[in-house]
């Protein structure tokens, strides 16, 4: 069975900092690539940041210099640092992870960013 279980979300202030963190199991995580995608209600998934499994990685662009995207293919955890947090980066946060036609999604966590 397949889980990915995002932590680390909550409420701070703006410019303040978080670190998200994706644990996954039922899977052979070094082969997946992993994502951060972000949804406000009523609003598409977007993707925020990913990180193949060669490391390679990947930012929108209003996130860029302000967020990191790592793994930790020894703990199965997939991680997004995020600084400088401003309002309109609240959203609820979900990981996600790929290889070949699979495509897992955890249940989210949410990022509350105060003005």
């Amino acid at each position: 069975q397949v889980q990915l279980v995002e932590s680390g979300g909550g409420l701070v202030q703006t410019g303040g900092s978080l670190r998200l963190s994706c644990a996954a199991s039922g899977i052979i995580f070094r082969l997946y690539a992993m994502g951060w995608y972000r949804q406000a209600p009523g609003k598409q998934r977007e993707l925020v940041a990913a990180v193949t499994s060669g490391r390679s990685t990947k930012y929108v662009d209003s996130v860029k210099g302000r967020c990191t995207i790592s793994r930790d293919n020894a703990k199965l955890t997939v991680y997004l640092q995020m600084h400088s947090l401003k309002p309109e980066d609240t959203d609820a946060y979900y990981c996600n992870a790929k290889y070949g036609i699979d495509d897992f999604w955890g249940q989210g966590t949410q990022v509350t960013v105060s003005s």
